[in-house]
């Protein structure tokens, strides 16, 4: 009786953690939206494609040579860290012992199937 009252008390406080994860999560994404984050990011990038587009006529009227990866936006962002190559390796090698399994499992059934 003692030990399901204690999984009872486990579960309810492994379900008031994910909740709480869950409208932290919420909160933070609606006070983002609220202030007006995601529209001003936007708006950086209008300003920056609206600057390319006048450098691209002004050279244009003065005769330059023309590439377009010049006016083109150059955003690359990495965002490798240590916790995402570990996060990539555990995913990989997971994904091999699966595989690896999966093909043993096939190979004994294949086996097992012809005799």
């Amino acid at each position: 009786m003692e030990e399901k009252k204690k999984n009872k008390k486990l579960i309810n406080k492994i379900f008031c953690r994910i909740f709480l994860t869950f409208l932290i999560a919420f909160s933070a994404l609606y006070v983002s939206e609220a202030t007006g984050y995601y529209e001003y990011e936007l708006h950086k990038k209008v300003v920056l494609t609206n600057e390319n587009i006048k450098q691209f006529e002004e050279d244009i009227k003065n005769g330059k040579n023309i590439n377009i990866e010049n006016y083109m936006q150059k955003e690359e962002t990495n965002y490798s860290n240590k916790m995402s190559k570990a996060g990539l390796a555990l995913s990989n090698g997971i994904g091999n012992v699966v595989e690896s399994s999966l093909k043993a499992t096939f190979d004994f059934l294949n086996k097992f199937m012809t005799g």
